[in-house]
């Protein structure tokens, strides 16, 4: 099985960038610790405040969708952190094909 790129754009309601962020952070270090988590990076955008970038990859699709989706921090940032956030997108990539 082949290791996957997750990419998250979170856009925080207008007034609620540090909120989110403040939120976003609180799920870093717990993510990079969990099971088949090969790297876990948050970034803001340089041109919108109001956009922040999770870069995430991971052993598999299913340690992403089984550990990572399911866990206690994503729980909790969906019931509590969430009501920060505009919009989301979301894109899965496989490995490099070259």
């Amino acid at each position: 099985m082949s290791d996957i790129h997750v990419v998250v754009a979170l856009y925080a309601k207008a007034g609620r960038e540090d909120s989110l962020r403040r939120d976003l952070i609180q799920v870093v270090e717990p993510s990079r610790r969990e099971e088949g988590s090969l790297s876990y990076d948050l970034f803001v955008d340089m041109n919108d405040p109001r956009r922040f970038v999770f870069v995430e990859r991971w052993a598999s699709a299913e340690a992403q969708n089984k550990h990572h989706s399911q866990s206690e921090h994503i729980r909790h940032f969906q019931e509590k952190g969430a009501a920060n956030v505009e919009s989301t997108e979301i894109a899965c990539f496989l490995t490099r094909v070259i």
